[in-house]
């Protein structure tokens, strides 16, 4: 039993063994057959000459080159590189039409390999095992032939017999080249070629030298030139006079010596864009700038001494520049020479300037009278904006007349409700014989001389211009134009003023300056160095009078309009001398300038809803929009409207009764510290007065300004103070108070009093809520001998 137990346990071992073997050996087989060396593709990757890849995307290379060829495959090893080898396919002593890719019998087993390329050293492998990079040496071709196409062969290593086969048909081609040798020898070419670009700079300077000398011009140098110049000029010319003849030939010789030039440089460098280069270069510098900037100063002299060569070529290039000439006679026709119209012709001169004998002014006054044609008034004229010019509505008092003369123009145009609608011309002169103190209205003046305003159009010419003036019509026009853009009808639209001097100066080229002149140039409104003799003519105004001047007519009819259609004003109220003396205080008259750019402005609105407003006014002239009810209901108004008489007649300040002012008066006969205590308790009684609250007068409508607007403007307490001063002088006087003399403080003089009585206008002189000491001291003076007088003068002048 126990022989047969161990005999089974060995039979067993060996069983498991067997097939433990035989499982190594089928790993092995496998392993082995993994491991095959399989090459299936490759690429240049360096080279020491020229090489590419074909259009058909065959690799080609130079003859006698060193190259890397990079090798893709499987199970790559160093040792992979005796596997490759090329063989010949087919050679040609021309270039082959599809660039290695000659169709050829198919034969998949390389017989025999070439020794035309060298496989050196090992391949340079990969990580992967899966590329590697081999050199190979390409040797010399044949002097007959010109390309050779090879093949790539590798080795199969699963059989033991040396069999090479190709790697494909198509992809393992390598396309061999012979190096380009040049047509020339170098020396040779260098020769040609320092010899062409002589050429091309000869024709390229003859063109412009020779064509820039026009017919024309060559008559002149005949005529008008040195001897020197005459003799080149009567060479030229015969020559000269077949102008499309001599440009074909010039033209011809200097592009057929450029293209050569540039085959050779090709031919020299073996690479295209360094003939590109080279021939650029060389073209421009020595071809095209240096002869061209010698002709150009000296071409008659360089056209004269190389007339030879220049008809040489003309008869060489004759077949076939001479045609092409009779056709450019055809259709251009006969070449005239340079003909200088006007714009020529001042150019010509602008550009000679540093060298002709010419004056600079003389040489501004001929440009000046060529350009003169071809400038319209637009170009010289002074825009709308940048005009002085008066508002016909304008008095002539001492502000207006010192602003004319300020201005230093002489014609001055008048325009009516905007300043693009002239009307009138006003001339200085016109104001010989207006006084400044009589307020004459500008219509006066200009209805009298009525001087013609002149219209002319935007694009009138200067010389038109020129001859309008000398007619002796006027010296100033107003340049209009049709504007006809957008809606509605066309109209005319003023753009500015163009003067007599604005057109000489354009003649002469310079500013015209007098001693009056703010500005060098109206158009770009440069200022004049400042006068130090410029006039002020302030200095002959009178300070009292009022800031608005109006005319003595149109105060005598305000006063006339309150005094009968305003009841407060009535003369039951106010005194026709008190209100006389009111409408002459320098405030109360009082103007707005209307902005057409601004119409809504807060500067326009005369009164304003909601606001309240202490003060009436009286229209005198100008328009207003008057904006009321709940429905803002909008009329306009003009002169002689008023407004705010609520604002007069609100009840603060209460008029003591005529026995209190009566009362008054017997603080004349107390002694100087008792009319102290008096007029100390007076100032107590005004400060009580002004803490009680005062009623204010507000507005339920608007009143804006539509054009520019004159109007009376009082206030409350300048209304009180003429209530109150008319009010002195129609209490009757006490028996006191003509015997006995005024006392007036030490420090204040009487002139002071009187003139104090005299404007009574003045807010300072009365409070709003009651008499103070200025009023006790004019009551007192009212009664005086001199105070008397002094009234009596005082109706005199009104």
């Amino acid at each position: 039993m126990a022989t047969d137990s161990s005999g089974l346990w060995l039979t067993l071992t060996l069983i498991v063994f067997s097939c433990f073997l035989a499982g190594r050996q089928a790993e092995a087989a496998v392993s082995e057959q993994r491991a095959v060396t399989r090459i299936l593709g490759m690429r240049l990757e360096k080279s020491d000459t020229p090489a590419e890849t074909t259009d058909r995307g065959f690799i080609q290379v130079t003859e006698g080159s060193d190259i890397l060829f990079r090798f893709y495959g499987l199970h790559l090893f160093p040792n992979s590189s005796a596997l490759i080898r090329f063989t010949e396919l087919y050679s040609s002593e021309e270039e082959d039409g599809d660039h290695g890719g000659n169709k050829v019998p198919f034969n998949r087993t390389c017989f025999e390999y070439t020794k035309d390329i060298v496989v050196k050293g090992f391949m340079n492998v990969s990580n992967q095992n899966t590329s590697g990079v081999v050199s190979l040496t390409v040797k010399q071709l044949r002097k007959s032939e010109v390309v050779k196409v090879f093949a790539l062969c590798v080795r199969d290593t699963q059989v033991e017999e040396d069999i090479w086969h190709l790697l494909d048909d198509n992809d393992g081609r390598l396309r061999v080249v012979e190096v380009k040798k040049s047509l020339l020898p170098i020396w040779l070419q260098v020769i040609l070629i320092s010899f062409l670009l002589v050429l091309s700079g000869m024709f390229s300077g003859l063109n412009l030298g020779l064509m820039a000398l026009d017919p024309m011009e060559l008559r002149i140098v005949q005529s008008c030139g040195t001897e020197k110049e005459k003799k080149y000029a009567r060479k030229i010319e015969p020559i000269r006079r077949k102008g499309n003849y001599l440009l074909c030939s010039l033209l011809l010789g200097n592009v057929l010596v450029n293209t050569t030039l540039t085959i050779l440089l090709d031919d020299l460098t073996m690479s295209g864009v360094g003939a590109v280069v080279a021939s650029t270069i060389g073209i421009v510098i020595f071809g095209e700038i240096v002869p061209q900037a010698l002709c150009s100063r000296h071409g008659l002299a360089v056209g004269a001494n190389t007339i030879l060569v220049t008809k040489l070529f003309m008869l060489l290039t004759f077949p076939l520049s001479w045609p092409i000439s009779k056709i450019l006679d055809r259709v251009l026709g006969q070449e005239i020479g340079t003909v200088y119209n006007r714009e020529k012709l001042v150019e010509m001169l602008k550009v000679t300037e540093p060298y002709n004998d010419l004056v600079k002014e003389e040489l501004n006054m001929i440009q000046g009278a060529l350009e003169l044609r071809t400038k319209t008034v637009e170009d010289v004229m002074t825009p709308l904006s940048n005009c002085f010019m008066i508002h016909s509505d304008a008095v002539l008092d001492f502000n207006t007349m010192s602003e004319i003369m300020e201005s230093g123009y002489t014609r001055i145009p008048v325009y009516e409700d905007e300043r693009s609608n002239i009307v009138d011309i006003l001339f200085v002169k016109d104001l010989a014989f207006v006084d400044p103190d009589d307020s004459t209205t500008l219509k006066t003046i200009t209805k009298f001389y009525n001087h013609p305003v002149h219209f002319v159009f935007h694009d009138t010419k200067l010389d038109s211009m020129l001859e309008e003036f000398k007619k002796g019509k006027s010296h100033l026009a107003i340049v209009q134009k049709v504007n006809n853009e957008g809606e509605g009808d066309p109209f005319y639209e003023v753009l500015g003023l163009v003067t007599l001097e604005d057109v000489i100066e354009e003649i002469i080229k310079s500013e015209i300056l007098d001693e009056s002149d703010l500005y060098t140039d109206n158009r770009n409104r440069e200022k004049v160095a400042p006068n130090k003799n410029k006039r002020d003519f302030s200095a002959f105004k009178h300070e009292s009078e009022s800031k608005v001047k109006i005319s003595p007519q149109l105060l005598l009819a305000a006063h006339r309009f309150l005094a009968t259609e305003v009841s407060l004003f009535s003369p039951s109220q106010i005194s026709d001398k008190v209100l006389l003396r009111m409408l002459r205080h320098p405030d109360v008259i009082q103007e707005i300038k209307f902005s057409d750019s601004d119409k809504r402005s807060l500067h326009h609105y005369v009164y304003q809803r909601g606001k309240p407003v202490d003060y009436f006014v009286l229209i005198l002239q100008g328009r207003v929009e008057v904006e009321a009810g709940n429905e803002n209901m909008k009329f306009e108004t003009g002169p002689f409207s008023f407004y705010g008489v609520m604002a007069l007649s609100a009840p603060t300040l209460e008029f003591r009764s005529p026995s209190h002012l009566s009362g008054l008066n017997r603080t004349a006969s107390l002694s100087g510290a008792d009319r102290t205590e008096c007029l100390s308790v007076s100032g107590s009684s005004s400060q009580l007065n002004n803490s009680l609250p005062a009623q204010q007068y507000t507005p339920d409508f608007y009143v804006r300004a539509l054009t520019d607007l004159q109007f009376v403007k009082f206030t409350r307490s300048q209304y009180q103070n003429g209530l109150l001063a008319s009010r002195l002088d129609s209490t009757p006087q006490s028996p006191e108070s003509g015997h006995n003399p005024v006392r007036v403080d030490q420090t204040t003089p009487p002139t002071a009093t009187n003139n104090a009585i005299t404007d009574l206008g003045v807010d300072s002189t009365l409070t709003e809520n009651g008499p103070d000491e200025t009023t006790l001291l004019l009551l007192n003076e009212q009664n005086s001998p001199h105070t008397v007088n002094h009234h009596s003068q005082l109706e005199n002048s009104i």
